[in-house]
């Protein structure tokens, strides 16, 4: 079994002085400068290497709890996403172009077949397929303990996959409808905090749907019981199939000492129960964006990451990190290109 291992503390110690160092005022690159640390103490050496193979990685799934009125679209429009990131037209696509990050999209839980597609398209997309859909997390459990590791292992399977291909920095992105419900209650159990801390309006829901969903996620809170002090039974109880496998892909990249940059409330949920299953996992995760749901945002703070940009935005995808790859790039990069402030004085 892999564990986790911090970040270099000898690189990083190497890299702060170098900071130091640098024909810059003390202080001037701010936010920059920490982060240039970081990137160089997961890559274990300083200056660091240009960040150039940035891969992010699609987990789609259905959610039952969509189906009670917690989202303001249909659970169609999952699978009709999906079709989209593989004709390479959404938000995030226009972003990973224009920044040169890889995309893949993966099918672990969506409720339908794709048979209209390409067989080779198809069987990609479904090749670690968990189940169509997860239950409605108020009334049942999302998965079975035996599914809920076979998500986990699959999205290790996949960082894996990604990390062997040469990602330097790695992005777990989502979709699904409903699915700020199910992410929501794990913060939550993660927290022990109650649903009206973390709720927020996901896709855009108004009060009446807000007020729904909070007693949704309240209800999946009772429901789910003691069995939230396990992150694994949390998984199982509260999340789904394609949650429980970005948990899986952030904990190997975590295990595997790559680095991660993570997307908005789907990506951090799964972040918080990585780090929980296996404590030490947040030193390989740096926060892309804050999202406007506000489980993300507590969640961060738990695990002491504050974000790079601050946006507004809600999309989802991935799209948030996605667009916060060149201010990871520049950290990089002034740390390694800015001439020491002992090469220009003798």
């Amino acid at each position: 079994m892999a564990y986790v291992s911090a970040p270099s503390d000898i690189t990083r110690n190497h890299a702060t002085k170098r900071l130091a160092a640098l024909a810059t005022p003390p202080g001037a690159l701010g936010r920059l400068g920490d982060l240039a640390v970081w990137v160089a103490a997961c890559q274990g050496q300083v200056p660091p290497v240009p960040v150039d193979n940035v891969r992010l990685v699609i987990f789609a799934g259905d959610h039952g709890v969509a189906a009670h009125g917690v989202s303001a679209f249909s659970p169609a429009i999952t699978g009709a996403m999906v079709r989209t990131f593989l004709f390479g037209k959404a938000g995030v696509n226009a972003l990973a172009s224009a920044h040169g990050v890889a995309v893949r999209v993966l099918d672990l839980g969506v409720d339908e077949d794709f048979d209209d597609l390409d067989e080779g398209v198809r069987l990609a997309l479904t090749a670690h397929k968990i189940r169509r859909g997860s239950g409605a997390i108020h009334l049942e459990d999302a998965l079975t303990l035996d599914e809920t590791r076979a998500a986990l292992a699959a999205g290790a399977a996949v960082a894996r996959e990604e990390i062997a291909a040469g990602a330097q920095l790695l992005i777990s992105g989502d979709m699904g409808i409903g699915n700020t419900t199910p992410a929501a209650a794990m913060v939550a159990a993660g927290l022990g905090l109650p649903a009206s801390e973390v709720v927020g309006r996901g896709t855009g829901i108004d009060d009446a749907a807000l007020l729904h969903k909070t007693a949704v996620i309240d209800a999946a809170l009772a429901r789910a019981g003691a069995r939230t002090g396990d992150p694994i039974e949390t998984l199982a109880a509260l999340g789904s199939a394609d949650l429980a496998a970005s948990t899986g892909f952030l904990l190997a990249a975590a295990q595997e000492g790559r680095p991660v940059l993570l997307d908005g409330l789907m990506s951090v949920a799964c972040a918080l129960t990585a780090d929980r299953i296996e404590p030490g996992a947040v030193g390989w995760y740096a926060a892309g964006h804050r999202s406007t749901e506000p489980a993300q945002s507590l969640a961060l703070a738990k695990m002491g990451l504050e974000p790079l940009l601050d946006l507004g935005l809600r999309l989802g995808e991935g799209s948030g990190a996605v667009a916060a790859v060149p201010v990871v790039r520049s950290a990089a990069a002034l740390l390694r290109d800015v001439a020491l402030l002992s090469e220009l004085v003798s």
